[in-house]
């Protein structure tokens, strides 16, 4: 899943790296072994179904050895069993509290829970050492017990807002608030080149890429996706971008970024679906910001609306006269 999708339609976690000169000349099988702690024939089954590119080409021979400086992509399928433990070092921002329910504030960088390359220090584990009796959602058979309590997500890359359940009442009610596409979420982009239209949606199905499966694409027989934007600003230096206030009418795997990228404005600094030009963000940042959500309460179903500012590692990059 992603900044834009919900739980369950993601079919594993991206490994995604250049390789290190430490791991050079190495058999690939075993270089996924080592960084992820599977076995041997766990990963040759991954490189057999396609699920492994070396520089955006699918290798399937366990025995093809890595070269230093090669972009090493994999989906790994995430455990089949595996508790997270509560981590109280992992900082939690949290900006609404709730019997049911905290919305909480992600910082990039942070992983929502454990995955491929990453199995501590998760979000999750920050959200157990603050809400113990999240862990009885995945106990009682409502979450997958590695993400207990998780409604959506957000990529690594992407900062801002999002809701985690802590009783299964809130899990249950805000799941399918979400599924039924009654929770509002909306972002703030920065995309390449000036958009030409004020306001707009994109209305493509997004699926697996065939061409690379670690992406994803938008394909005829994948999911329906529906992402609106209305452009803030035009910006012409250090060279032309647009900021976009978007709306997600959907939550597929990646939707923004690859609806984005489809109309031929990727997100500024987006490592998978776009380029890079001057870079003004670490490597694993983008300029994407879930900067509202808004639901009915699980309870009452008062109208509730969740908002954090643009942080200042963005704000940045946004022009002083630009008012958000």
């Amino acid at each position: 899943m992603s900044d834009d999708s919900t739980v369950d339609p993601f079919d594993g976690e991206i490994l995604d790296l250049i390789v290190p000169a430490s791991l050079a000349d190495i058999r690939i099988d075993r270089v996924l072994s080592m960084l992820t702690g599977l076995s041997r024939s766990e990963t040759s089954n991954i490189l057999t179904n396609g699920g492994v590119t070396l520089n955006d080409k699918v290798v399937m021979k366990s025995s093809i050895a890595v070269t230093e400086g090669q972009r090493l992509v994999a989906i790994i399928p995430p455990p089949e069993s595996g508790v997270v433990q509560p981590d109280p070092s992992v900082a939690v921002d949290v900006v609404l509290d709730d019997i049911d329910f905290a919305v909480v504030n992600k910082a990039p960088g942070q992983v929502v829970h454990p995955g491929a390359g990453q199995r501590t220090g998760t979000l999750v584990a920050g959200l157990l050492a603050l809400y113990p009796r999240m862990q009885e959602l995945s106990a009682e058979g409502l979450c997958d017990p590695l993400r207990p309590g998780i409604v959506h997500r957000l990529d690594k890359g992407t900062s801002g807002v999002l809701v985690v359940a802590k009783t299964p009442e809130g899990f249950l009610n805000l799941s399918t608030q979400l599924a039924e596409r009654l929770m509002e979420r909306t972002y703030l982009g920065m995309v390449e080149g000036h958009v030409a239209e004020e306001r707009g949606v994109v209305d493509a199905p997004i699926g697996r890429s065939t061409r690379t499966p670690t992406m994803m694409a938008v394909r005829a027989d994948g999911r329906a996706a529906r992402t609106g934007y209305e452009v803030l600003s035009r910006i012409d230096k250090p060279h032309a971008m647009t900021l976009l206030r978007l709306q997600l009418d959907t939550g597929r795997t990646h939707q923004i970024r690859v609806h984005m990228a489809t109309i031929g404005h990727p997100v500024v600094n987006d490592p998978r679906y776009g380029h890079r030009r001057e870079r003004r963000l670490p490597e694993d940042r983008f300029f994407l910001h879930s900067t509202t959500l808004a639901f009915a309460h699980p309870r009452t179903d008062e109208w509730l609306t969740v908002s954090v500012p643009l942080p200042e590692d963005l704000r940045l990059l946004v022009p002083p006269t630009v008012e958000l």
